[in-house]
């Protein structure tokens, strides 16, 4: 056996096996284990993607309420250019 490759081996009914080979050839895959690898590979993709992003989406809340809670102290930039649209903003 090569050293890149593992087997996966598992029981299912005969009205599955035949489902499933059924499946397989209506989507134009060359055998059941074909059909099987795609499948599991696509949900494993939809899986850990959406897993991903809610880890992600939960760092970006904290990042966002972290700045939110303790917003850092304007720079020296941002504070001259408040004061200058303040005084354009008075003169309307």
């Amino acid at each position: 056996m090569e050293s890149g490759i593992a087997r996966f081996d598992t029981r299912l009914s005969k009205a599955q096996k035949e489902f499933f080979e059924y499946a397989a050839n209506l989507g134009g895959y060359r055998t059941l284990t074909e059909f099987v690898i795609n499948s599991v590979q696509s949900k494993a993709d939809e899986i850990v993607e959406k897993h991903t992003s809610i880890i992600a989406s939960k760092r970006d809340q904290e990042i966002f309420f972290e700045a939110i809670m303790n917003p850092a102290v304007p720079g020296k930039k941002l504070s001259v250019a408040a004061k200058k649209y303040n005084k354009l903003v008075k003169q309307k």
